[in-house]
């Protein structure tokens, strides 16, 4: 006999589909922050949608990814079938460059979230979209995470260059906690954050690459990497702008997240990429990032007072 509605669903697992997942609720009306991974809470629907997008990310990754991101995906032994075990993306990670994944509730206020790729932490979402919303979703998950971004976190150049750019968190709220003017404090604060959060969109999460060859371009920006149709339009559309990098462009460019971008940056090489993130240190030690250009991204009062009230 069937069993009523009601019991079947009691029955089943909760899941950790991305905005549906009580296990991020409770953590989250608890103020916690860094949680673990309940492995055991995924469901067959969750592993499902993993299945979908890594499948599908494939031969896209092949076509357009930057070569040390296949790389990674060969280290960290991901499978394509299950959500993987941060415990074991972590054994592969961590002897190569000492990079972790740490799984998150939610967003990360950004000194928080700079600060950890300092320590060679990389906050990482648990939960999974929903298998029938694919193609977007506003807020990182874990296939955005771990196949998107966790990868480029194998190579040394690529992870010396995160933890370059937290430790240039620290030069920021030194800069912002010199200022006794409250009022002047926050808007100083404000511009230096849109600075990093500028630069870390067009290099980090939507960054392109010369190929090996110098002859075309690759992906090496996360969200990139973890987008179907993304990643194929980012290097062959018509449609996109692609301008070798510029700091003082990259620094003042506002940018929306709910469409493909209109604007990407180029890079030559992970050096170049490391070199950039000194500049842009030094930049916020000379003032020129005191006063970018406003708009997007907006800032929240608990954004700004992470870096007020840092402790570095």
């Amino acid at each position: 006999m069937a069993l009523p509605l009601t019991e079947v669903s009691q029955s089943q697992p909760p899941g950790l589909t991305t905005t549906k997942a009580p296990f991020i609720e409770a953590a989250l009306s608890r103020g916690e922050l860094y949680i673990h991974q309940p492995y055991e809470l995924y469901s067959e629907a969750n592993h499902e949608a993993w299945r979908k997008l890594y499948a599908r990310m494939h031969d896209r990754w092949v076509k357009y990814a930057n070569h040390r991101f296949l790389q990674g995906l060969e280290t960290l032994c991901l499978t394509p079938d299950r959500i993987p075990r941060l415990e074991d993306v972590n054994k592969f990670m961590a002897p190569r460059t000492g990079f972790q994944a740490k799984p998150v509730s939610g967003y990360v206020p950004p000194f928080l979230f700079f600060d950890c790729l300092r320590r060679r932490e990389f906050p990482t979402t648990i939960t999974i979209r929903d298998g029938a919303t694919l193609d977007y979703l506003p807020e990182p998950d874990i296939f955005h995470d771990i196949a998107g971004h966790v990868p480029m976190h194998t190579d040394k150049a690529f992870a010396d260059t995160l933890v370059r750019f937290g430790e240039s968190a620290h030069t920021a709220v030194r800069r912002v906690q010199d200022i006794r003017d409250k009022d002047e404090q926050a808007r100083r604060a404000t511009s230096i954050i849109k600075a990093m959060a500028r630069f870390f969109w067009f290099t980090i999460e939507f960054g392109l690459m010369r190929s090996e060859d110098g002859k075309g371009l690759k992906a090496y920006g996360s969200g990139l990497l973890s987008s179907y149709g993304e990643l194929a339009h980012s290097v062959d559309s018509p449609t996109v702008q692609r301008y070798p990098i510029q700091l003082e462009w990259v620094v003042n460019q506002y940018f929306e997240i709910d469409h493909y971008q209109p604007l990407l940056f180029i890079v030559e090489d992970f050096e170049h990429l490391f070199d950039l993130v000194g500049q842009l240190e030094q930049w916020m030690h000379q003032g020129k990032l005191d006063n970018v250009s406003p708009g997007e991204p907006a800032l929240s009062d608990a954004d700004i007072r992470s870096f007020i009230e840092a402790t570095v």
